[in-house]
């Protein structure tokens, strides 16, 4: 069994990070496998080694430890690239112009199939030969997307349970040349050998997509959970404007694992517990279905644990 957590390194970890990776962990430990930590650095715009590293240092001052290298995905282009090859030559693959802009106006125009949400339209499906040469007049780059056919997938989600979902003209190489989020994620997972993969419910209309292309490429399917988000006490994703929501801001790391732990029903608010505890305590039957409103009341501090220093 080979559970991972994969975080982008764009900056700290937020409680609600900090929960998923937890329980990817736990879920692991439990099982007695081997937990991967995977850095998907695609976007060398927005990803640091600076950020990388402190996102292991908060995971490692809360217990959670990683089996193996990290595998950074900006060191492996030649295999997404061998993969979208792969799809090209079989004819599942072509070019796309579109703007962002004029694919949410196409998305949002009535349509007489059903579309998966923010799925693509199919604009540049059919573009004559002419057509697609005065795009590129234009100065217009081209992404690269895969060709479908209206599939639908099923899975059983250990969170979300039955999950069903449109598979769409989804991108596999952005017009900056840069292999698509969708496509790099699969090809590592397969060759991680990673067989579980825990993350937020906000990923979760992109797992047909990603199922899809596992079966072209003849990839492995891992299990799925899927972990409905940390939100404010307004209901909105956890953000910055919520108050302490990096390891940084809620204050010593012990007061924090014990926060989580109760956020998944395995110790009271108050309880100090290891990480070994927790995952003693773990099953997938008493983690909660529904978002977890992130508590706001933890007061930064500068007298934590030796933890919290290193964090």
């Amino acid at each position: 069994m080979h559970g991972r957590f994969a975080p982008s390194p764009t900056g700290r970890l937020h409680l609600g990070n900090l929960r998923t990776a937890l329980v990817a962990w736990l879920s692991t430990r439990v099982q007695h496998g081997e937990f991967i930590v995977r850095m998907e650095d695609l976007d060398p715009v927005t990803s640091s080694r600076r950020h990388e590293v402190q996102q292991l240092a908060d995971l490692a001052a809360l217990g959670v430890d990683h089996d193996g290298v990290v595998v950074r995905q900006s060191e492996r282009f030649g295999l997404y690239r061998d993969a979208i090859a792969r799809l090209s030559a079989d004819g599942l693959v072509y070019p796309c112009y579109c703007t962002r802009r004029e694919i949410r106006e196409a998305a949002s125009a009535p349509h007489g199939w059903s579309m998966a949400d923010g799925a693509y339209p199919g604009t540049c499906r059919l573009l004559s030969e002419q057509r697609r040469r005065q795009l590129e007049r234009e100065g217009r780059r081209a992404a690269l997307r895969l060709r479908t056919a209206g599939q639908r997938m099923e899975f059983d989600d250990i969170v979300a349970g039955r999950v069903e979902g449109a598979v769409d003209d989804v991108v596999v190489q952005r017009n900056d040349g840069v292999p698509a989020y969708n496509l790099a994620v699969v090809v590592d997972d397969h060759l991680q050998g990673v067989t579980e993969v825990v993350r937020g419910d906000d990923l979760l209309s992109s797992t047909p997509r990603q199922m899809h292309l596992q079966r072209l490429l003849g990839l492995s399917t891992p299990v799925y959970a899927h972990l409905p988000l940390a939100v404010g006490a307004d209901g909105e994703r956890l953000a910055k404007r919520h108050g302490a929501v990096t390891l940084a801001d809620a204050g010593p790391v012990d007061a924090v694992r014990s926060l989580l732990g109760s956020s998944l029903g395995l110790c009271d608010r108050d309880e100090a517990v290891t990480a070994a505890d927790l995952v003693e305590r773990f099953s997938w039957s008493r983690v909660p279905r529904t978002p977890w409103v992130a508590g706001t009341d933890l007061a930064p501090g500068d007298s934590g644990s030796t933890e919290a220093a290193t964090g």
